[in-house]
């Protein structure tokens, strides 16, 4: 919704401006520039990136269409699950935990979280390190330092889509001066029109560099930045994992240790001690 409001608002600025300066909107109607700068852009894109980065920037797109999912809610529902898993080692031992490793999909303690069943790179990053926990065969410092790579690998993997539009949209501009000195050649090469029809015909071309700016810095660029953002949310997920499954494995209790993994999420999601503590105690309580 807000990529919409957004558009709106420049859109509204923009061109509701450009009237108010006594402009017509006709003129800037030239489907025929936009053609060129958008094809343009669609060919270097194409050219630019191969077939992976293609398919996750075409995947990641209608996803910033909607709001963030990442919410303190769902934060609390994760720190509520590992509480659970690490609280259910601690009682009955890790070997407890296989039938629910194995199969979260059939776990009824994770059927309890399904927000966090459905993001198959939690479940994943989560199953698999409890699993090398369940093997006894990795200390704290391996499997901390297995999780930074990983954690790097993901956040790298997940910035692909960004840096691709990233690219594209500082393209931009310069398909739209593309645009408008194919638009002056075509003047120049009909410099023996009238003036009204030349200066017609200038204004044809200059529309291409307002066009090529315009989708550079309003439309593409934002979204580059939107994806990097939803990375970087996606990335404190596992963060918060990593920190509360190395705080258990270095002998802290199950509540202390998602106490550990409340720290490190950003202060516009993160619970407060007492608002943690609570859920925690209602989570024990069920």
């Amino acid at each position: 919704m807000l990529v919409f409001i957004g558009y709106i608002v420049t859109l509204l600025s923009v061109f509701g401006g450009y009237m108010l300066e006594g402009g017509h909107l006709g003129a800037l109607v030239q489907p025929v520039e936009l053609l060129m700068i958008g094809g343009a852009g669609l060919g270097a894109f194409i050219v630019g990136n191969n077939a992976k980065a293609i398919k996750a920037t075409l995947k990641a797109l209608p996803g910033l269409l909607r709001g963030s999912k990442y919410s303190k809610s769902l934060y609390m529902e994760l720190m509520a699950l590992l509480y659970m898993l690490l609280a259910k080692a601690r009682k009955d031992g890790m070997l407890a935990l296989e039938t629910d490793i194995d199969a979260p999909a059939d776990s009824p303690l994770f059927s309890q979280y399904p927000k966090i069943l459905a993001d198959h790179h939690i479940v994943e990053f989560l199953t698999d390190y409890m699993r090398l926990m369940i093997s006894g065969n990795m200390n704290a410092f391996e499997i901390e330092s297995l999780m930074d790579e990983e954690i790097e690998t993901h956040h790298h993997e997940g910035n692909v889509p960004a840096g691709c539009l990233h690219k594209l949209g500082d393209a931009m501009p310069a398909f739209g001066i593309v645009a408008a000195v194919m638009g002056v050649v075509h003047t120049m090469a009909n410099a023996g029109l009238p003036p009204q029809e030349l200066g017609a015909l200038i204004a044809q071309a200059l529309v291409g560099t307002f066009l090529g700016i315009l989708l550079s810095y309003a439309f593409i660029g934002p979204l580059a930045t939107l994806l990097e953002q939803r990375v970087n949310e996606s990335t404190k997920m596992l963060q918060c994992i990593k920190v509360t499954i190395l705080a258990n494995l270095n002998g802290y209790a199950p509540a202390l240790a998602v106490e550990f993994g409340r720290k490190v999420l950003f202060s516009t999601e993160r619970p407060s001690f007492i608002e943690l503590e609570e859920h925690v105690r209602s989570v024990k309580a069920k």
